[in-house]
């Protein structure tokens, strides 16, 4: 059946304006007659319906996206399929994708770009903890909101921890410019893997542009595996690049340790607490601790919609542990941070030391093999 305006599905949720095409299907705002609310219906495309591997990812979109109460997740009110359609019943959320606002706007403030990091990790976080990878965090799948909150949609080829992927083994899945480096390589995504795409967001709101292209998809996902990313801009204060750059790591296990942290250290970072940000990722304090707290001005103007950032579940006391951190140099989270003024030790000490010995060893005894040829 082709959506059209004045068209009903399953017998309540009757079409009145197309929002969006997709390549998988098309977005209409719809009204559902028995409850009396507006929602949003995505209408898989005709050409999908017979082929089983399309019809199975748009019905495991609903499942996972279901599985998931949080506000910063789109929320599934229902699933149908009739008249060779299928369709899922969404939550209509007011906004724009962040693909747009960065299209028209180019670059972001930092303040900004933590407000949508903040509330986009702590989102990813409850997906993590049902055991979900979205595998697929690209602007695009961001909806902002006037009031500037994040939801996150599509969960097309989301994956479930525990269960075996729609896709054969090896078979790259997502968009090529937000891969992390271990799904360019056809591994598993893990939660890691999200932590690295919505570092690449961050990237792009900060600077404009991605950070790896290429002449073909290949080339973007061998960048994204080999290649390092280009610096930030240079106004982009030195917390937040740090920041960046530690979702960006190659390995996962260099990443922060969860969306939780990433969250964390993004809101206090939003709120200028350099300090508690690296007791969440310690990359954020560099090899040296930082001069001053506050990394950036306080939001105003038209930043000022981010400052409202959602509960990112800081741990219990961390706001007394982080002011004990000042005195003591342990974060709020037990993590120990750089001390000020130590010097490093130099990779030669040692070896220097042990070479020193030994010719003092040797010398000694040549000394007093001449001394007994004397006597």
């Amino acid at each position: 059946m082709r959506p059209a305006a004045g068209i009903t599905f399953g017998g309540r949720y009757e079409l009145s304006s197309r929002i969006a095409v997709g390549g998988m299907g098309e977005v209409w705002k719809a009204s559902d007659s028995i409850i009396g609310r507006t929602v949003a219906i995505k209408i898989l495309k005709d050409e999908y319906m017979g082929d089983p591997g399309f019809l199975e990812r748009f019905r495991a979109e609903a499942r996972h996206a279901a599985l998931v109460n949080h506000e910063g997740i789109a929320n599934v009110f229902d699933y149908g399929e009739e008249q060779g359609s299928a369709y899922i019943v969404m939550e209509l959320v007011p906004g724009e994708p962040l693909s747009s606002i960065i299209e028209r706007e180019g670059r972001l403030p930092a303040d900004r770009v933590l407000g949508i990091v903040a509330q986009t990790a702590t989102a990813l976080q409850a997906a993590h903890d049902a055991g979900l990878v979205h595998r697929d965090i690209k602007p695009g799948n961001l909806l902002i909101t006037p009031e500037g909150r994040v939801k996150i949609t599509d969960f097309g080829i989301a994956r479930i921890a525990d269960q075996v992927p729609l896709t054969a083994t090896g078979q790259v899945m997502g968009t090529v410019q937000y891969l992390a480096p271990e799904q360019a390589s056809g591994h598993t995504a893990t939660s890691a893997t999200d932590v690295y795409s919505l570092g690449i967001v961050a990237y792009e709101c900060l600077a404009g542009r991605r950070p790896f292209t290429g002449d073909s998809q290949v080339a973007i996902a061998m960048a994204q595996i080999n290649d390092t990313p280009p610096e930030l801009p240079s106004d982009v204060p030195g917390p937040v690049r740090r920041l960046v750059f530690a979702c960006l790591a190659k390995d996962p296990d260099d990443r922060p340790r969860s969306a939780a942290k990433l969250a964390q250290a993004a809101t206090a970072l939003h709120r200028g607490d350099v300090r508690l940000a690296a007791s969440y990722v310690p990359q954020v304090a560099g090899e040296a601790a930082p001069e001053a707290t506050v990394a950036m001005t306080r939001a105003t103007g038209d930043d000022a919609p981010t400052a409202a950032l959602p509960q990112t579940t800081v741990l219990p006391g961390a706001a007394a542990a982080g002011a004990a951190g000042l005195a003591t140099g342990v974060g709020a989270a037990g993590e120990e941070l750089p001390e000020e003024g130590k010097k490093k030790r130099s990779p030669w000490t040692w070896p220097l030391v042990t070479l020193i010995v030994l010719l003092l060893v040797i010398g000694g005894g040549t000394l007093w093999a001449l001394l007994s040829s004397g006597g």
